[in-house]
């Protein structure tokens, strides 16, 4: 992996508004037949955008990697990634408890070691399982709760405590989530779980977490109801955002840049779905407001970062030095976006 990625000159220089496209490509063979079939008008914006810009970043994975390029690049934008990134230890969930629980006075943990849970249903196939999108359950803020109280007996037993943020997300707590990898919902969803399982011996805990909430579940009242009303049960969990804070992002204050970023998720949450009517008219939105936007503070001298990701590859981009445009332009007139873009 090779990374390049540009710092504030000082603390007082200004924030650089960036706007971060997840999803920007993806290895589904649909999604190249979209891109090709988009008219060039629907992405005039980015194109006039990029012409203006010059590469301050780059970050080259795979796409087995359980962190994907889009949440790396939000890692380090929120200060996450320290000393550096290990797979699948990029720690949202220490991150976002830290978030809700900044200038509780007297706010004590046990540990700084945090995983989200998030009870999902699991399509049953001859060979595998594949994970369904959780925000398609509908599932309560009543029978979640029930859920996780149901659960809480079983990870108590293995040193792990359970909290409610959102009817699709809780915090768990424990130190074996301190080096344990785990793989980021969007790897997962639509795909067999079986390579993105927790692995080896780190994660048998997990494992075994989860063989037995299936079987809890199985049996449970709330998927007899979810049944009878013709939805989908609740039938598994799955374990994502693991790790500790790195030292520097405890109570880390609001950086200029996190006030500057937009990262909509339009194009992920359409891909997901395989609605690729959805991801075009998606591209079509986002360079008609977001795209125009950043066009026009750039034309007007200011300085702005665009990040595309793919499943494998994110490349930064920011606004170039007046003296160096001509020359970058003429690097980059030749190829157009569905280029680059295939290059992630």
């Amino acid at each position: 992996m090779s990374t390049l990625y540009p710092t504030s000159a000082s603390a007082s220089a200004p924030p650089v508004p960036h706007l971060l496209l997840a999803f920007a490509a993806c290895s589904d063979a649909s999604w190249l037949a979209t891109l090709k079939a988009l008219p060039a008008a629907h992405t005039r914006h980015f194109a006039k955008l990029l012409q203006g810009m010059q590469l301050a970043g780059t970050d080259n994975n795979d796409a087995l990697s359980m962190s994907p390029p889009h949440e790396r690049a939000l890692a380090r934008v929120h200060g996450l990634d320290g000393d550096g990134m290990r797979d699948g230890l990029i720690p949202w969930a220490a991150w976002e408890h830290e978030q809700r629980t900044q200038g509780e006075a007297g706010e004590e943990t046990r540990t700084h070691s945090w995983a989200y849970v998030t009870p999902c249903h699991w399509l049953m196939g001859r060979e595998h399982a594949t994970l369904t999108n959780p925000d398609a359950l509908a599932l309560s803020e009543a029978d979640s709760r029930t859920l996780m109280a149901a659960m809480q007996v079983y990870f108590e037993a293995d040193g792990i405590r359970l909290h409610y943020i959102a009817p699709q997300r809780w915090l768990a707590e424990g130190d074996v989530f301190r080096n344990l990898p785990t793989a980021s919902l969007d790897r997962v969803l639509g795909r067999s779980v079986d390579p993105w399982l927790p692995a080896g011996s780190s994660g048998k805990t997990l494992r075994r977490l989860q063989n037995e909430m299936q079987m809890l579940l199985y049996t449970h009242p709330i998927n007899d109801a979810r049944t009878s009303q013709r939805q989908l049960p609740i039938n598994s969990i799955w374990f994502s955002g693991t790790g500790e804070l790195p030292e520097q992002g405890r109570r880390p204050a609001a950086s200029p840049e996190r006030q500057q970023l937009s990262a909509p998720r339009t194009l992920v949450d359409s891909a997901l779905r395989d609605d690729w009517e959805a991801y075009a008219s998606a591209w079509a939105a986002l360079d008609a407001l977001e795209a125009k936007d950043w066009l026009n503070r750039q034309a007007a001298g200011e300085v702005v970062r665009l990040t595309l990701c793919g499943e494998r590859t994110a490349l930064t981009f920011e606004s170039a030095p007046r003296s160096l445009l001509r020359s970058f332009n003429q690097l980059l007139k030749p190829k157009p976006l569905l280029g680059l873009l295939e290059t992630l």
